[in-house]
């Protein structure tokens, strides 16, 4: 009998200990080589553990303990092997995941915690996607787990997913435990606003323009680029020309040095189940806005289905967060060290401006820089977010490094 440690991987440097988040599987199922078995929480996020071999598996960790990476988890029995049909879903469940949409849909209740367990990282993403519970969902992988292919099924049957009328009129509580990726956001987020000397900036933003040419274009776009084109593409690229302009708001505190950057590593925020992830747009400066997108809908399909690597979250020179897609008329974001500025983008609303002495009805967006006033000063921080204001009001400004075309050819 030939026995296999399975041991919890490194998920990255300086991560020394992580959080069984669920076991998949149960002690004594027998399991296909490659088949997700586990979930383990770091501090940066979310991974998968998969079984080496075919086998028989002896858990030796509970659900929700903190081990050290290295552990040797659980135990395979490589002498019993996998079926046929269990090899196939495994492979099934490694195919890619679907398109995204726009923006996933609420599910209408919380799922039973044994049924969603039970469920691939794909079908869970396919079921936010519908808003359907997962408890409503039969699966046909090993041990019940939900696949994609049964999420389909059940979507192409015709069958909708329950609305929950009302809160149900109990006095009951839950306690969740919080995951470490929570537990270190937590930290992080209050160690900002105790270490930095946080300010914010705020400006409005005519979106005239940028909605013209994108009505104009987005059609011809889609076709020759193969992606959509979105408001997020312009603020990047106008973003990048201005910490061109004021390197300081891309640069960061390093004890008692300031470190700044000839190039911009653009963090996105985007929303995950797992909760905000800020994954990184390498060399955004050097990017079309039709790889700006690409690479934006590749990282949040990844964010969605958990599979975000540690090196597409780790760095980052300045970070861009838009609550706009969630109806948010104004905030505050909050820095993402230890960067030193971030640009917070909200809803587009058609309100009264004066234009020549005219009042007219323009779609506004505003517009907040929040930034560290420890090595950015308040002139450059305005200076910043009026070039970016300046850019996306004018788009041919983005092709001419955020100045006229008659300045250009003037060599102004």
């Amino acid at each position: 009998m030939a026995i296999v440690d399975i041991k919890v991987p490194s998920p990255g440097e300086s991560i020394s200990e992580v959080r069984i988040a669920q076991w998949l599987v149960k002690d004594g199922d027998v399991v296909a080589k490659d088949q997700v078995i586990a979930e383990i929480d770091s501090d940066k996020a979310t991974l998968e553990l998969s079984a080496e071999e075919d086998g028989k598996i002896q858990i030796l960790a509970a659900a929700d303990a903190t081990v050290n990476v290295g552990d040797v988890v659980a135990k395979l029995d490589t002498s019993v092997k996998a079926d046929v049909k269990a090899k196939a879903q495994v492979q099934e469940a490694k195919k890619t995941s679907p398109a995204p949409a726009p923006a996933p849909a609420p599910v209408p209740g919380p799922a039973p915690a044994s049924a969603a367990a039970h469920a691939t990282p794909v079908a869970k993403a396919v079921m936010a996607d519908k808003g359907i519970a997962a408890g409503t969902v039969k699966g046909s992988g090993p041990n019940g787990r939900i696949m994609k292919s049964d999420v389909e099924a059940y979507v192409s049957g015709g069958v909708t997913a329950p609305l929950m009328n009302g809160w149900g009129g109990s006095r009951d509580n839950q306690r969740t435990k919080m995951t470490t990726l929570r537990k270190k956001v937590a930290e992080r987020l209050v160690s900002v606003k105790n270490t930095t000397a946080m300010l914010t900036t705020f400006n409005e933003v005519d979106m005239s323009a940028v909605m013209a040419l994108r009505d104009k274009y987005k059609d011809k776009f889609k076709e020759q680029k193969g992606t959509g084109l979105g408001f997020m593409s312009f603020f990047t690229k106008a973003v990048t020309e201005a910490l061109r302009q004021f390197p300081t708001v891309n640069g960061q505190i390093d004890g008692d040095e300031i470190i700044t950057h000839d190039y911009a590593d653009i963090g996105i925020a985007v929303s995950s189940p797992k909760g905000l992830m800020v994954p990184i747009l390498r060399n955004a400066e050097r990017m079309s806005l039709a790889e700006i997108e690409a690479k934006i809908k590749e990282l949040a399909v990844k964010a969605r289905d958990g599979k975000l690597s540690l090196d597409e979250m780790t760095g980052g020179t300045f970070t861009i967060t838009n609550g706009g897609v969630f109806g948010s008329m104004l905030s505050t974001p909050i820095i993402n060290p230890p960067q030193s500025a971030i640009l917070g983008m909200h809803n587009i609303v058609e309100r009264p401006i004066a234009v020549n002495g005219q009042v007219v009805i323009r779609p506004i967006m505003y517009v907040a820089l929040s930034y560290d006033h420890r090595i950015i000063d308040g002139k450059e921080s305005v200076s910043f977010l009026f070039k970016v204001k300046e850019m996306i009001e004018d788009p041919t400004k983005l092709v001419f490094g955020g100045k006229e075309p008659g300045e250009v050819l003037l060599g102004l």
